[in-house]
């Protein structure tokens, strides 16, 4: 017992804090509540304010990842959803407005959009870098939510995966969203 307290104090020092009903992510001044599912991983880069691995669905071969991003500034929210939209290939014949869904969000306190994109995932290891080997990943969907907090600060939500993977954690993804207080 004395080690749990230990860590949840640990956990709650940096922003997050592990339940069996999920873990509780703190950011922009609200706390929200990931699903129990979602197991928390460390952050890949220092640019990441946290990071889930997702289950795969059944037929699936990859598991969907959740990154969550905190930054001030970064462009604002237009100039991310179109480096999100960069980071897709859509199929032949697909139409942007077809594979490329967005629509208004409330997170906390905060207006935001959720964008929903599908077609193939343009993965880089080093995203940043111009340079990085792009591995095509087909049938993937990302879904994006951002939105501006206090003083410019944009906060950013990123679930990327195979199709199937997503679509079985989007409502656990919509649930996040709106459990920020």
């Amino acid at each position: 017992m004395r080690r749990f307290a230990l860590a949840l104090s640990l956990a709650a020092f940096c922003g997050f804090a592990v339940a069996d009903d999920g873990t509780s992510v703190k950011l922009a001044g609200l706390t929200g509540t990931t699903p129990a599912t979602w197991k928390e991983e460390t952050p890949s880069n220092r640019m990441r304010l946290a990071q889930f691995k997702l289950p795969k669905a059944e037929k699936d071969k990859d598991d969907a990842e959740l990154a969550v991003f905190v930054s001030p500034g970064g462009g604002g929210v237009d100039a991310n959803l179109k480096r999100q939209e960069a980071k897709f290939e859509l199929a032949d014949g697909v139409k942007k407005g077809d594979a490329i869904k967005l629509e208004k969000i409330k997170v906390g306190t905060f207006e935001g959009k959720l964008q929903d994109i599908a077609g193939t995932f343009l993965f880089k290891a080093a995203p940043f870098d111009p340079n990085a080997k792009v591995t095509k990943k087909e049938g993937y969907r990302q879904l994006y939510a951002i939105f501006e907090a206090k003083d410019g600060e944009v906060v950013s939500m990123t679930l990327v995966g195979p199709a199937a993977t997503v679509e079985k954690h989007k409502k656990g993804f919509e649930e996040f969203l709106k459990s920020f207080k």
